[in-house]
């Protein structure tokens, strides 16, 4: 009897371990083909944060293709694409708290719809490859324009910039860009009060 629980333990622990080394090696591979990434933003003691994965386009059909339209994507690739701000800001024109969100978007053909979910999810997808976020979980849906690139960008790649007093939060891959504006309500007030 005791053998049997001995065996039945190592055998266990045996399928545990192999489980375990399968998805590492997995997890690994996949991060081969669309690597990690973090673009930051800081002006005073405000600072923006979003962890990614970059795919690459491959010579695949991105938009209507790859990523379909009209169907919730995890903007990235792998894990769930994080966005941190350190304090209150304005997303087009809607508040968003200080926290960490998990970033989700709904591509269109010409426009993008860009949620902030406050849950945060191990992975992008299910094994069932849908979406792992939960909508109950949204705090803040947008709608921002998309705005066609002449040159196509191989890798999807996220980044900040500053224009016309705006923080343009972007999301570029092959041929779309699409700018979420971001403002800081307390450099707005500042700015009306002098």
């Amino acid at each position: 009897m005791q053998s049997t629980v001995k065996k039945g333990f190592l055998g266990f622990i045996i399928v545990t371990g192999v489980i375990m080394l399968s998805y590492i090696i997995y997890k690994n591979n996949t991060k081969s083909f669309s690597p990690e990434a973090t673009v930051e933003y800081s002006s005073g003691d405000l600072q923006l944060e979003v962890f990614y994965n970059r795919p690459y386009k491959k010579d695949r059909t991105i938009f209507g293709g790859l990523v379909p339209y009209d169907q919730v994507w995890r903007t990235g690739a792998n894990e769930a694409t994080t966005f941190y701000t350190s304090k209150d800001i304005l997303v087009d024109g809607s508040l968003l708290q200080a926290g960490t969100y998990t970033l989700w978007t709904i591509p269109k053909e010409d426009s993008w719809k860009v949620i902030f979910n406050s849950e945060m999810y191990p992975w992008g997808i299910t094994a069932d490859e849908l979406p792992s976020r939960i909508p109950e979980y949204d705090v803040l849906t947008v709608e921002v324009p998309v705005k066609k690139l002449k040159n196509p960008i191989e890798q999807f790649t996220i980044y900040f910039e500053e224009k016309q007093g705006l923080i343009n939060f972007n999301l570029a891959w092959d041929q779309t860009l699409v700018r979420v504006p971001l403002k800081d309500p307390e450099t707005i007030e500042r700015v009306r009060a002098s």
